[in-house]
């Protein structure tokens, strides 16, 4: 089953297109990712995927679900944690995770809140306030809070940003193990290394258009390169 479809995707911002013609396909389960440099058009192509944005032209569907015609639907099946997400500062650990349980279904609300505490691993400091929380700390409540609502497809823009190599590492096998359990996962990073180790398929996108895509072996032996880095920079050159 096809969990995501986007055709011909355009995005533009008044005369700037930042998605020029996109097209790519994710399967149901896989973990699939963007590839590319700062500005190359991938947290542009994730925001309209996960509904925030609109389309210029083109189509993206998920779960055969049309993110235009659909968007509420979709909304109740999908998590997107942005680069740049942050939480209520005032709150602790739990009662963050407890104020976004509450916006789900109360039967499941305790189970999710249990779920994300375990997913975000913060031990006691689960109690503390989130404005006493280390860059690392943070991204794990957040990945916890993405990640606790059974979601059919997550979208992870640039999960391990700024991380220290122990907390990158913790994310990673967060997001293999949930993947294993069967969420789409559709992630989206410039650490092209991180994307091998993670991804099952991938797409290299620079400019606004996608310029390869496939299994990051496959990409390395058709390239006769060591690393995805390797094949994104004959890519480019080609």
């Amino acid at each position: 089953m096809v969990a995501i479809e986007v055709k011909n995707l355009v995005k533009s911002y008044g005369s700037i297109e930042a998605v020029k013609g996109v097209s790519f396909s994710v399967k149901d389960g896989e973990i699939f990712g963007l590839i590319g440099p700062n500005g190359a058009g991938k947290t542009t192509v994730l925001r309209v995927v996960s509904t925030l944005l609109k389309i210029t032209s083109g189509s993206v569907k998920i779960t055969n679900l049309d993110v235009e015609k659909d968007a509420d639907k979709i909304r109740k099946i999908i998590s997107y944690l942005p680069e740049d997400a942050g939480a209520y500062k005032n709150l602790t650990g739990r009662a963050y995770l407890q104020f976004i349980a509450n916006f789900f279904d109360a039967k499941q609300n305790q189970q999710m809140i249990q779920k994300g505490i375990e997913i975000a691993n913060l031990g006691e400091r689960i109690d503390d306030r989130v404005d006493t929380y280390s860059k690392g700390m943070m991204r794990r409540l957040l990945v916890g809070r993405a990640l606790m609502i059974n979601p059919k497809l997550a979208i992870l823009d640039e999960p391990t940003s700024g991380l220290d190599v122990i907390n990158a590492q913790e994310i990673r096998k967060l997001v293999k193990n949930t993947a294993k359990k069967g969420t789409t996962i559709l992630l989206s990073s410039h650490n092209m290394l991180e994307v091998e180790y993670l991804c099952e398929r991938i797409a290299l996108i620079s400019d606004g258009r996608i310029l390869e895509e496939g299994e990051p072996k496959t990409l390395m032996d058709k390239y006769e390169a060591n690393n995805i880095e390797e094949v994104f920079m004959r890519v480019v050159q080609q």
